[in-house]
């Protein structure tokens, strides 16, 4: 009986053993070779068409895939319409590109009808915005299926730009993300831009006496100060990387070092010893290898978040419409 049951035990690691394997490959290179062999160029030519009428847009797809990916898992969930959807929620407040992405599949569905799935479009859309801003490409693995459910609850948990880096690093852990990848993937805020009413009380208030955050350089609070002044329009818009805003390089590493980032949580890195030493890795020309580091750790991060609880099989479907369930 006690060889019998040993035996079963062993069987059955085997089994939970494989089908994490197989779970973990579901998605894989090429998915869709021979499906729909011209998914990735019709994407990749989508997003070129766009990005030639407004560059903004490649943050825009960025932050579009992110906030996918940590609500839901990669799921397109972050792509359904509703009042209590994803987009309602107010972390969600000026996601865009959404116009990509339908444009997107209304191509592939009459040249591919059902085949490929929202979340990948969303996928390969982030891969080409980043290499379209002079930023680094990588393989895509596809496969992934859309969700069906989709609760601007669950958005409560996305990271915020007041979050400690304690926080930071306790909601990347979640999702399986080390504190490699969290600064390698918030190195995507050396393009695109936020609002002055998410760091203007760095300026003015941060401390009951009304001080400025101490951390930020004299010289840029004085140029922060002239964007957003006090009483100015909230909404004002302003670069995360005024050094090269359009440009995916490590000048946002190297804003940090110098005391130039503008969201709080972004600047805390330094501070931390452990985000520190990865900050450094990137802003340093020798360490950093010209940014060749940055690069190539950027794609790995990303191949690694995209993976996030994706769906397959019958865990999800493929939309014929991104903005609602079939």
């Amino acid at each position: 009986m006690g060889v019998y049951l040993r035996t079963y035990c062993y069987v059955m690691i085997i089994v939970l053993v494989l089908g994490t394997e197989v779970r973990s490959q579901s998605l894989k290179n090429g998915y869709y070779s021979t499906s729909c062999p011209k998914a990735e160029s019709i994407v990749r030519s989508t997003v070129e068409s766009h990005f030639d009428s407004d560059p903004s847009i490649s943050p825009g797809l960025l932050r579009l895939h992110f906030h996918d990916c940590f609500v839901q898992g990669c799921d397109g969930s972050v792509l359904i319409k509703g009042k209590s959807a994803e987009q309602a929620a107010p972390a969600s407040s000026g996601l865009r590109g959404f116009e990509v992405i339908d444009d997107a599949k209304a191509q592939l569905e009459s040249v591919c009808p059902g085949v490929v799935s929202c979340a990948d479009i969303l996928a390969l859309s982030a891969r080409d915005a980043v290499a379209l801003s002079s930023g680094p490409s990588w393989t895509v693995p596809t496969g992934r299926k859309d969700g069906r459910i989709s609760l601007a609850s669950e958005a409560s948990n996305l990271p915020s730009p007041l979050d400690s880096v304690a926080v930071q690093k306790q909601k990347f852990q979640a999702k399986g993300l080390d504190t490699h990848d969290l600064v390698t993937l918030l190195g995507a805020h050396t393009i695109g831009q936020t609002d002055c009413q998410f760091f203007r009380y760095r300026l003015y208030n941060f401390t009951v006496t009304g001080n400025s955050d101490p951390t930020i350089s004299p010289s840029f609070l004085t140029q922060l100060k002239t964007l957003c002044p006090p009483n100015g329009d909230g909404s004002k818009r302003v670069a995360l990387d005024i050094g090269s805003p359009s440009n995916f390089d490590v000048s946002f590493f190297k804003n940090l070092r110098d005391g130039n980032g503008i969201l709080e949580s972004d600047q805390r890195l330094w501070s931390d010893s452990e985000t520190n030493n990865e900050v450094k890795k990137y802003a340093s020309t020798i360490r950093g290898l010209l940014g060749f580091r940055f690069d190539n750790e950027f794609g790995k991060a990303m191949v690694k978040m995209s993976s996030i609880d994706v769906k397959t099989d019958v865990d999800g479907e493929v939309r014929k419409i991104c903005s609602q369930v079939n």
